[in-house]
């Protein structure tokens, strides 16, 4: 049986706007997807502000695309990579995208490449504007891939972006529910990467969605022998009713007055 031929990615960096320190865990996160078939990273290399990726590039054998700020003010860096990308969508011989940036600069980019049928995934950090992470068929947060934060981070609060995950779940399962209220595990995963691209259980600190699913009190999980692990939203239980003790003559009436 003739195994399926590899997907072919390109995994275009903005070195400008990502640490090195992140090369490495993206690279091996991007493998699970396909195979980095193009690796390029974009900026002006002859700043010292990307000192760090230099020793980066050898080690991942990522081509340095050299791009000066002829003006102040203006990313070019942005431009460079957009042009490439759409070359390389030309050429007819890659199968996906990988855009890593936090910058919603290329928010038009990643629709576009959609639009012609690629795969794209977006990888950036936790600020990166909902527009960016919307635009992709799934993004991925490098706070995920990588245990300390960017050296870069600045130190402001970037909040907490994630969704709520009881909202989410619920919406999953009840929109891929069969007439008995059973979602297949499967499924789920499918709604949940298509409504939500940023969506991942290792943000919500589990390794795979079904153990993600188990852990909730609200949701019922099983894996029949020799079926498909399924997963349904629990019963409510019916909230207790208080029943009030119905005054008689004697608890009514007010105690006579001793005398």
């Amino acid at each position: 049986m003739t195994e399926p031929a590899a997907i072919r990615l390109a995994v275009l960096i903005d070195a400008d706007n990502v640490s090195a320190t992140h090369s490495a865990a993206l690279l091996a996160e991007l493998a699970r997807y396909g195979v980095p078939t193009v690796k390029r990273a974009y900026g002006d290399w002859t700043t010292q502000q990307l000192t760090g990726w230099k020793t980066e590039l050898s080690r991942h054998a990522i081509q340095p695309i050299q791009q000066f700020a002829n003006t102040v003010g203006k990313n070019s860096t942005d431009s460079a990579l957009i042009i490439d990308a759409m070359d390389l969508l030309y050429s007819g011989s890659l199968d996906a995208f990988a855009i890593v940036s936090s910058d919603s600069d290329f928010t038009r980019l990643a629709t576009r490449l959609r639009e012609s049928g690629k795969t794209v995934y977006g990888l950036g950090r936790r600020r990166t504007p909902a527009s960016l992470q919307a635009a992709v068929d799934k993004f991925i947060f490098l706070e995920v891939l990588q245990d300390e934060a960017a050296p870069e981070d600045d130190g402001r609060d970037e909040g907490d972006s994630l969704p709520d995950l009881r909202q989410i779940l619920e919406a999953a399962v009840k929109a891929t529910a069969q007439d008995d209220g059973w979602s297949s595990l499967s499924g789920v995963s499918n709604y949940l990467g298509k409504a939500y691209a940023a969506f991942d259980p290792r943000h919500y600190g589990f390794s795979r969605l079904g153990l993600l699913v188990n852990g909730q009190d609200y949701l019922e999980f099983e894996h029949p022998a020799g079926g498909q692990p399924r997963v349904r939203v629990a019963a409510r239980q019916p909230a207790r009713k208080r029943t009030a003790k119905k005054a008689t003559a004697k608890t009514a009436a007010p105690k006579a007055a001793r005398g």
